[in-house]
């Protein structure tokens, strides 16, 4: 835990006692702070009673008592109207801030040279975060890593000589940091997403872009119209910026093209790393994502060739693109956190030969906008309560059948692979859907794809051979 001891001897009203917000709580606490909490869910404000916290519900106390209002990240800050806490708070005249800001402050009071890399983005951000994390530990340094990706920010080893920080930043939690200030700050890539909490696209790219505006070295993709125009405004305000890509070569930056990383400089191009084989690393996003991550280590002042070789160790993410199991010429992919078109197009991209589980509870949209990616499908197997609507989509354009749930889905796409004689197939659960309507959560649902996976017989010969 880091004890938040910039808040020693004052008062601080606390909303929201979620996983994260516990932990600000108990931080602000071992710091010095009097802390007042208070939730909506009466089961969460008795935890906090059983700890010991002064839970008082907010609508009734005395505000001039308080120096800041500390939100958790769920919480609405401005759309699609702000919460009563923050109308309080405005009402007071104290600031509203989340637990990135704390860290960001309790970083600069006990040891700002303690490296923080930040990274955002819509899409591929925890991913770039595990993956620079672990480059770094292959690579000796002193590595703690938070965030959005799991571990609340808060709970991290206290800053110290050496120790770097990587933390997966949301826009809901850079909302909440106004001087947020990384040595090397990440923005990955723009698309639609959380507008119900930003209000408009312009508005989520302005948050967005405040992760990096405020960093030393900022790290921009610029896959995106809206990203490049923020990694411009960087050079117009004369602060450094490199340039990352997935697919687009660069004068300057680092790019992935073909299977390898290139890194440039005044229009001299460098092979410095191979991606090919790497499986955790596969397709164009996934390049994006090792680029981003070399380039930060790059600016970190490591190797190219330390880089490249940590690289090659990266186990990836569970539920993103997560190689479950290899039977012969068959790989069984895990990329249940596909819980939109969006997200599944990365998937599909990836592979040239396809058997798709997909389906779960719809989302707007459906599939259709995946037609490009229709001609690698030898077959889709159909799952949830999208699986009519997805038929609809398909017929006369991929094979599907009905299989209902995901175990008879695993099984009818294992048996119809393993009569392919293609040199590679891709099994892929990239559902395209949210879980809810058979699973709590993704998480559960790519563990029930593992586990279906693990108990088939082609599977467990596989590993017997091995």
């Amino acid at each position: 835990m880091i004890p938040v001891t910039t808040f020693k001897g004052r008062h601080v009203a606390l909303f929201g006692l979620g996983g994260s917000g516990m932990v600000t709580a108990r931080a602000l606490a071992a710091g010095g702070a009097d802390v007042t909490v208070w939730d909506d869910a009466p089961a969460k404000v008795e935890a906090a009673r059983a700890e010991g916290f002064t839970a008082e519900d907010l609508r009734n106390a005395d505000w001039s008592v308080f120096c800041a209002l500390v939100l958790a990240p769920g919480v609405p800050l401005t759309h699609p109207k702000p919460h009563w806490t923050v109308d309080l708070a405005r009402d007071a005249g104290i600031e509203v801030i989340g637990d990135v800001e704390l860290f960001c402050r309790e970083r600069r009071a006990i040891c700002p040279d303690a490296p923080l890399i930040a990274i955002t983005g819509t899409n591929g951000k925890s991913t770039t975060t595990a993956l620079i994390a672990h480059l770094l530990k292959e690579l000796g340094a002193d590595t703690q890593m938070g965030g959005n990706i799991g571990r609340p920010v808060l709970d991290l080893d206290p800053p110290a000589p050496g120790r770097h920080f990587v933390v997966e930043c949301s826009s809901y939690q850079i909302d909440l940091a106004p001087t947020l200030d990384p040595a090397i700050g990440i923005h990955m890539n723009l698309s639609p997403d959380h507008l119900d909490r930003h209000g408009t696209m312009e508005n989520y790219a302005a948050i967005k872009e405040r992760l990096v505006a405020g960093a030393k070295i900022a790290v921009v993709g610029v896959d995106d119209r809206m990203s490049s125009e923020i990694a411009d405004r960087q050079d117009l305000a004369r602060m450094p910026v490199r340039r990352i890509s997935g697919s687009l070569e660069l004068p300057d930056g680092v790019y992935a093209r073909n299977g390898a990383l290139y890194e440039a400089f005044d229009g001299t191009q460098v092979r410095v790393a191979n991606l090919a084989g790497i499986d955790a690393l596969r397709g164009a996003h996934n390049g994006q994502n090792a680029a981003a991550a070399f380039a930060a280590l790059r600016a970190l002042g490591f190797e190219a060739d330390a880089i490249a070789g940590a690289l090659k160790t990266f186990p990836g993410l569970h539920h993103r693109m997560e190689l479950v199991a290899r039977s012969g010429r068959v790989l069984f992919v895990n990329d249940s956190k596909a819980t939109n078109a969006d997200a599944a197009a990365r998937a599909l991209a990836s592979f040239d030969r396809i058997y798709w589980i997909a389906g779960g509870k719809p989302k707007a949209g459906g599939i259709a906008s995946l037609d490009e990616y229709f001609g690698k499908i030898v077959k889709t197997y159909l799952i949830g309560e999208a699986a009519e609507e997805f038929a609809r989509t398909l017929d006369g354009k991929v094979d599907h059948v009905h299989c209902g749930t995901l175990d008879k889905a695993v099984a009818a796409a294992a048996a119809d692979a393993s009569e392919d004689g293609a040199a590679e197939m891709a099994v892929l659960l990239s559902p395209a859907c949210a879980s809810f309507d058979q699973f709590p959560n993704f998480e559960l649902r790519g563990e029930a794809f593992a586990a279906a996976v693990n108990a088939l017989d082609m599977v467990r010969k596989s590993r017997e051979v091995a």
